[in-house]
């Protein structure tokens, strides 16, 4: 005993510089137990606080020993072995024991020291699952990768501060199922926050926590709004320019499609197709249902067709204004189409297998029967393919500096046809100055013009600047749009299909601060302990355990 005494007293001389991070213990024991070192120390003594009312208290009620994990010492292990006092509270309400805590050294419930766990985390914060596991190894920590993911889901988030400028907007968790909302700073395009679902309550509760948001740039979401609306009613609400394009887009090319028999005829000539007569036929046959006094309902249950179609074709004064252009797809003979125009103008009669042997020697590897049709449909006649209405379209939205030379003048002939169309390019070309000159409050006016000019496609279109007017006003006016937070949605998604089945909402909450980190993380998440739900055991007796699959799809 006494060598062992002495043993104690000569270590105990340097404990405070190498187990500095011991200091508010008392070491009284290091004892070399083979592969690890093994520390026995004591809380000092003295009075403790009571976490339940405050109130100090030294009157010992028992002891309680504590191991935990400390830094490794000359590449082995250091376990600590710590007996604490379990105190009696002097409060008569209160708690009647506690046991006594200690701070900078031991955390509750913990089997780290604090500063190992600190070690731990900064690894697993760089380095992620398997390459921390693999990296503490060499430094004789050993943890697993359930572990070390733990501790980095673990590690507390800063606070991040509330900027002036938002973008809001949802992702899928699971299609057509379940969604959440991500939350960006509009001005560094950097992650602030992911809520659980796209609910207008929950966006509203998250902008009264975080007050100071001046503006929120969002999509068309009236649900958005509405929570912007009832949380900060002072708040610029500015709507995205591209989803104002986009809609746009879609209401022109209802105009295009609508005055199709107007604009087709700058093209080349052609025949009546079956579909077509078969549904100027059914107009005719509605319309005189409609004119003998017939309603709608009854119209869709002697003709057995729904009633949106009967809708449809009611409010429709002109047959003709049903006929669209063909829209074929692109087959084999369009790339021997001047060939074939050029031999058809020298020889007019020239025989149809002929014409396929003359081809066919150039390269043609179709048959017979797709020559004859692509001939029948006329698209041999004329200089030009007449175009879909969303070709079209696609040419109206585009600069014209951008369009090629010939599809300038074809563009050019198909407007002269029709003066709708005239007005749909000018509406179109002045909307895109809008945006562009970022002059919203311009928009009045345009408005105006496209309701004096009787395009009727649009009014739908303008009914929804109506209703949204002060976020469509600030979404042409200021610099913000909902384009950054599209990016961030597309690497989140990213992640949520790096982690399908392996995750749950927590990752998405961190991921929103630590980013590539997580992003690593998240493919070797494998059995996390938050991840995993306990089932009734089988008929085999064991017990059932299983992911969470239908977090994400």
């Amino acid at each position: 005993m006494t060598a062992r005494c002495s043993i104690v007293c000569e270590v105990n001389i340097p404990a405070a510089v190498v187990f500095s991070g011991l200091l508010p213990l008392v070491v009284e024991e290091v004892v070399d137990d083979g592969g690890r070192l093994l520390v026995r120390a004591r809380t000092p003594g003295g009075s403790a606080v009571c976490p339940g009312c405050g109130a100090e208290s030294a009157r010992i009620h028992g002891y309680h020993l504590r191991t935990v994990t400390d830094v490794p010492l000359d590449g082995r292990p250091v376990v600590v072995r710590v007996r604490v006092r379990r105190l009696v509270c002097p409060t008569p309400d209160c708690r009647s024991t506690f046991r006594e805590q200690v701070p900078g050294v031991l955390e509750r419930y913990q089997r780290r020291t604090i500063r190992l766990t600190g070690r731990v985390r900064s690894v697993v914060r760089e380095l992620a699952g398997r390459a921390s596991v693999r990296l503490l190894a060499t430094f004789a920590l050993r943890v697993s990768r359930q572990t070390a993911i733990r501790v980095l889901l673990r590690i507390p988030l800063p606070v991040r501060p509330i900027p002036a400028a938002i973008g809001v907007d949802d992702f899928a968790l699971r299609r057509r199922h379940t969604y959440s909302t991500i939350v960006i700073d509009a001005d560094t395009h950097e992650r602030i926050d992911v809520l659980p679902d796209r609910k207008a309550d929950t966006l509203a509760a998250w902008l009264r926590e975080h007050p100071g948001v001046e503006v929120v740039a969002r999509d068309g979401s009236t649900t958005y709004a509405e929570a912007v609306r009832r949380a900060l009613p002072a708040a610029i609400q500015a709507s995205d320019r591209w989803h104002l394009w986009h809609g746009l887009a879609q209401a022109a090319e209802k105009v295009v499609a609508a005055h199709s028999s107007c604009w087709a005829a700058a093209g080349p000539k052609r025949g009546s197709l079956v579909q077509e007569e078969s549904t100027i036929e059914r107009w005719h046959t509605i319309h005189n249902l409609l004119d003998k006094g017939v309603g709608l309902l009854d119209c869709s249950r002697r003709l057995g067709l729904s009633l949106n179609t009967v809708k449809r074709y009611a409010r429709v004064p002109e047959p003709e204004r049903l006929r669209r252009p063909p829209q074929y797809r692109a087959c084999l003979v369009d790339p021997y189409r001047d060939y074939l125009r050029a031999r058809r103008a020298e020889e007019p009669g020239v025989p149809v297998l002929k014409l396929l042997a003359e081809i066919t020697e150039l390269g043609y590897t179709g048959g017979q029967n797709l020559l004859y049709r692509y001939i029948n449909q006329g698209r041999l006649d004329g200089d030009r393919i007449t175009p879909s209405p969303r070709r079209v379209t696609r040419w109206v939205l585009t600069r014209r500096e951008n369009l090629p030379e010939a599809r300038q003048a074809h563009l050019d002939e198909l407007l002269g046809a029709c003066p709708e169309m005239t007005a749909l390019a000018e509406l179109v070309g002045q909307f895109a100055q809008l945006m562009s000159e970022r002059r919203g409050t311009d928009i009045d006016g345009w408005i105006k013009q496209v309701r004096e000019a009787g395009l009727v496609e649009l009014e739908p279109f303008l009914t929804g600047l109506d209703q949204d007017h002060d976020a469509v006003v600030a979404g042409l006016t200021l610099p913000y749009s909902n384009g950054p937070t599209e990016g961030v949605n597309t690497k989140t998604k990213l992640i949520k299909r790096q982690m399908y089945g392996r995750a749950g909402f927590l990752c998405f909450d961190t991921e929103s601060y630590w980013g590539e980190t997580l992003f690593a993380t998240t493919t070797e998440l494998g059995t996390e302990p938050f991840v995993l739900q306990s089932h009734p055991r089988r008929s085999d007796g064991g017990q059932c355990r299983r992911f969470r699959a239908t977090t994400f799809a």
